[in-house]
């Protein structure tokens, strides 16, 4: 019997098996509703049915029902998703944040090269000493030229304790270079930073919500506080995608009395709404604290910090953030899969819900809005200052975002800065630390030089590809003749000149040098470092927190926030 025969028939009694569920389901309740999930259950299995026996080209029946099922909880939201047996792995990783592997954050700078962008300190891609900037040629003798990037840090990862070979080559090196390396269990701290910016105040940085996280926040909180004298806080959840609720409840439970109302999640399923409290002794309930948010900061982050600002116990600093109010809950199913399901929404103490997107109201085209002004209520924080649902947290104090010049994020873009900083690092040994590396205008000159050189370096702007369209529609309507002077004109003053803008924006080009530089020679943590000094949102939770009558005034409301604004000029796109 040949495998196309034996899969029709599985599916084939697969489909008489939900024919049969679907039947008895349609005895047992003959409502409406439920006749509805019969015929659609009914018409699913007929489609697929007569594609698997009659259409033109062998079908795929794994594949064609994971995309049925993709494409029906596409329609629902995008946090509600079907997770294979092969894809546990990555789920497992998402929730603990550890798994086996060596170490190494990977890129491809185009469809057939492997660069090695990031080493983890300490661990085995480190210690085998691959560098930043080197390119994988080989893993354990098959070539891994042309291989997306998925498939080669599956190839990276593995068993713990299993070796594999990695050959790769280098700039300057003219032979390849053979590394043997031991995979580990890889488990970052999401922590990625804390210490003192001055005396006496401390900065705790953290950058997703894994198993434990809250207990490294409450290691590092005292550290600080304890050892190095830390009279006030800066937490830093900005670009923290969330995580686990239950460790984001944990962490507001450090800060907030005991017996505090933290959070209530409320779905379909009554049985499953549920309530938290602080339920442990905090660490610290009055040492002023800030809290620095911007738009990517989503769903436990937004519980963190909307928890804190509704009970009044800390000044939210920076952007609005996401506004991802829905939770989800993993159910298990057959054959090893998984079902991540969004099953809530959650309300932090004051009552209100966060979330943007109004998944359950979309137009005809099916696109998803965001939750209109005209719907957005107001709701008062523990002392009685005024706060808005439906978008994400305001924060107290809005922080413009940096806006670089058009030269510096083509730069950055065409990754020419870590490029050249692999160049850099390879002609030198050692730098100084972060606070004091500072790159000269000998150095600029020559990235300037390097940039000139790279022959797929793209430097262009929207105005002046509009600008191209536009003179070519001329030519076509006749028009450009007539204008020749004035097009002229235009071009000359819309050409890009790389040295010139280069020069421009010349310290804020040497100054995210300055950072992709001490990324290769000290980590992440000494890139994180090096900036603590020109990051604005930092600089005004500082002032913040430093400036007593400011500090209170905020949390009292005798001075007015913009956490009390419902303009929504703030919100991502």
């Amino acid at each position: 019997m040949n495998q196309t025969i034996k899969r029709s028939i599985r599916w084939i009694g697969t489909g008489a098996a939900v024919a049969a569920v679907a039947a008895g389901l349609y005895s047992f309740n003959e409502d409406k509703h439920n006749f509805e999930i019969v015929k659609s259950l009914d018409t699913f299995y007929s489609v697929f049915r007569e594609l698997n026996t009659y259409y033109v080209n062998e079908t795929e029946p794994e594949k064609l029902i994971k995309s049925g099922i993709d494409n029906m909880l596409r329609s629902l939201d995008p946090y509600t998703v079907f997770v294979p047996e092969e894809d546990i792995d990555a789920l497992e990783q998402m929730i603990t944040g550890e798994y086996g592997g060596i170490g190494l954050v990977i890129t491809q700078t185009d469809s057939a090269t492997c660069i090695a962008r990031e080493l983890y300190q300490g661990f085995p891609a480190d210690k085998s000493g691959i560098r930043p900037g080197d390119r994988l040629v080989s893993i354990d003798g098959e070539s891994i030229v042309g291989k997306s990037t998925e498939y080669i840090s599956n190839r990276l990862r593995g068993t713990v304790g299993t070796q594999l070979t990695v050959q790769l080559t280098r700039q300057g090196s003219k032979k390849p270079i053979d590394k043997m390396l031991t995979r580990q269990t890889i488990q970052i701290n999401p922590v990625s930073f804390y210490g003192m910016l001055d005396d006496e105040t401390g900065l705790i940085m953290l950058d997703n919500f894994t198993q434990n996280c809250a207990e490294e926040v409450e290691k590092a909180f005292v550290d600080l506080r304890d050892n190095r004298h830390a009279t006030r806080i800066i937490l830093d959840l900005r670009h923290n995608p969330g995580g686990l609720l239950d460790d984001a409840v944990r962490i507001v439970n450090l800060f907030v009395p005991r017996g505090s109302e933290i959070l209530s999640t409320r779905g379909r399923i009554k049985q499953w709404d549920k309530r938290y409290k602080a339920t442990a002794q905090p660490i610290d309930t009055v040492m002023p604290m800030a809290v620095i948010i911007n738009r990517g900061s989503a769903s436990s982050s937004e519980i963190v910090a909307g928890t804190l600002q509704d009970l009044d116990r800390a000044v939210i600093i920076g952007e609005r953030s996401f506004g991802k109010g829905l939770v989800q809950q993993t159910r298990s199913l057959a054959y090893n899969s998984r079902l991540k399901m969004t099953t809530a929404k959650y309300y932090i103490p004051s009552g209100r819900c966060i979330q943007a997107l109004d998944y359950s109201h979309r137009d005809e085209n099916g696109a998803v809005g965001y939750v209109p002004d005209s719907l957005i209520s107001e709701y008062k924080t523990k002392g009685g200052r005024t706060v808005y649902d439906g978008g994400g947290i305001s924060p107290d104090i809005y922080v413009t975002p940096r806006q670089y010049g058009n030269i510096t994020s083509a730069l950055a873009a065409g990754d020419m800065m870590f490029r050249y900083a692999v160049e850099y690092a390879s002609a030198r040994p050692a730098i100084a630390s972060p606070a004091d590396f500072a790159l000269t205008d000998a150095d600029l000159a020559g990235f300037k030089a390097f940039v000139q050189r790279q022959a797929d370096f793209r430097y262009t702007s929207a105005t002046s590809e509009s600008f191209e369209r536009l003179k070519s529609v001329a030519r076509k309507e006749g028009y450009y003749d007539a204008a020749h002077e004035q097009f002229e004109q235009l071009d000359s003053l819309l050409k890009l000149d790389v040295a010139k803008d280069m020069d421009m924006f010349a310290d804020e080009i040497k100054e995210m040098l300055r950072i992709e530089i001490l990324n290769i020679y000290y980590y992440q943590r000494g890139a994180i470092e090096g900036s603590l000094g020109t990051d604005p949102d930092l600089a005004q939770a500082r002032a913040t927190l430093a400036d007593t009558r400011l500090y209170n005034g905020l949390l009292d409301g005798s001075i007015a926030s913009h956490a009390g604004d419902k303009r929504r000029s703030n919100r991502v796109r």
